[in-house]
């Protein structure tokens, strides 16, 4: 057994309490898991590793709940800066047409890493441009996220209507629907991992209304009860996507949801944003979640999501990052800041407190994934652990070390455990030499956006 002692730390983040944390306390992993949180000195015993946190905050790892990681080899992409979200992908088509293996990698690389160094533990990412390298790029992902120490949920995702069939996307983002079927239950079978505990694990994720037929939807709903795996999609992210369902479908877009077998607590939803009172109750008696993704709302002007009219309801909501091309970053403690203050400045102070946007990025998140063993730091859980030092001059003088996390701006996690291993370490990643990586992911990046001008 492998045993870990984390001591002496300024506050434990435990959202069930009044204040949100746990002062001057002390936390045991056995063998990734949490074994025991309390307050005070620690009991005496033989640890493998003794990490000691004076100064620090100890918070659950964060939960990743949407992201494009190919999108970093495209941050900050002039013809995109300033479009809005049907322009702004039709500014990107071209360039993910040309996606190779080694975009796949360093994308993925540069991504996971960033998200690791912000306290992000967990992860999902949702890759739909896959014509030139089919379940390959699925492969891909999960051996770099195993490489970098990562809980990872690859979602097997999809394009299938091109323009010449009506749909957003260029016809050579797109594949052939039998295909991509074929292919998703070959993605289970190689990647997914249904235990407690599991560092990989699989969902379907058709990209969109505007990019997919109804029957892919509805054959990936029926695929993943099959296969006891869950559902995710973009969803009313744009106005654009409404006009799109009533023209091509008759309905809006919920109504399609719906009418794919899609509304069931197996699926979470990207953006959610344009949602009626009677559709957020509906969401909310069948369970589905929604990833709130709210740097990439603002950053495309696409609108605000109804966090807690949603989680009045009853939806899961978590936070996701989004891609790297319309955030610009994968930095999920800042995403926990953006969601605070965008429901503070469009419903009031009281609209959010601390402990709620950090219960979107831990626990909401973990529920979206239908994970009930991350997001928490209790005995029982998984060890994953992210740990800030209070001592850096932007936190200097903060009167709340809990609001501190997110009220501050957001800086580098000092120490970072995922299941019970040790990934930073003084803020340097362990697993991976980015001075390596780096160079060739600038360099392709490049490459990639100067063929789209």
């Amino acid at each position: 057994m492998t045993r870990i002692l984390i001591r002496d730390a300024t506050a434990i983040v435990d959202l069930d309490r009044e204040t949100g944390w746990l002062p001057g306390g002390y936390l045991i992993i056995e063998d990734g898991f949490t074994a025991a949180v309390e307050e005070g000195a620690p009991p005496d015993g033989d640890f493998d590793q003794v990490i000691r946190a004076g100064d620090c905050v100890v918070l659950p790892g964060l939960v990743n709940t949407h992201h494009h990681f190919i999108q970093t080899l495209n941050r900050c992409y002039p013809p995109a800066l300033n479009a809005d979200l049907f322009e702004w992908l039709k500014a990107f088509y071209p360039l993910w047409a040309r996606l190779e293996p080694d975009h796949v990698r360093l994308g993925t690389t540069a991504a996971l890493a960033e998200l690791l160094l912000s306290g992000c533990t967990t992860t999902c990412d949702h890759h739909c441009f896959v014509p030139r390298g089919g379940s390959g790029h699925f492969d891909i992902q999960v051996e770099v996220a195993k490489e970098l120490g990562m809980r990872f949920h690859v979602t097997r995702g999809s394009m299938s209507i091109g323009e010449s069939q009506g749909g957003l996307p260029l016809d050579a983002n797109c594949e052939d629907e039998d295909d991509i079927l074929a292919d998703c239950e070959a993605v289970i079978a190689r990647h997914h991992d249904p235990g407690r505990g599991a560092m990989t694990r699989v969902a379907l994720s058709p990209c969109s209304p505007f990019s997919v037929s109804r029957d892919l939807m509805r054959a990936s709903a029926e695929l993943a009860r099959k296969h006891e795996v869950r559902l995710h999609t973009h969803l009313c992210e744009a106005l654009d996507e409404e006009d799109y369902c009533l023209e091509t479908f008759g309905m809006r877009p919920v109504d399609f949801l719906e009418d794919c077998d899609w509304m069931s607590s197996n699926v979470w939803l990207a953006h959610g944003i344009h949602f009626n009172d009677d559709e957020v109750r509906r969401l909310g008696e069948a369970g589905v979640g929604v990833a709130h993704c709210a740097t990439c709302n603002m950053r495309c002007g696409s609108g605000v999501a109804r966090v807690g009219d949603l989680r009045k309801a009853g939806a899961p909501v978590g936070l996701g990052v989004d891609g790297s091309a319309s955030n610009d970053s994968s930095h999920m403690l800042a995403e926990v800041r953006q969601a605070l203050l965008l429901q503070r400045v469009t419903n009031g102070a009281g609209a959010m407190t601390v402990q709620d946007a950090l219960r979107l990025g831990t626990l909401g998140g973990a529920r979206c994934l239908g994970r009930d063993e991350v997001g928490a730091l209790k005995p029982g859980m998984c060890a994953d652990v992210a740990i800030f030092s209070l001592d850096d001059v932007g936190y200097s003088g903060a009167g709340d070390p809990l609001a501190a996390m997110v009220l501050c701006a957001p800086t580098r996690v000092r120490t970072l455990l995922v299941n019970g291993r040790v990934v930073v370490e003084d803020g340097q990643l362990l697993t991976c030499d980015l001075s390596k990586v780096l160079p060739e992911h600038r360099r392709r990046a490049r490459e990639l956006q100067g063929a789209g001008f």
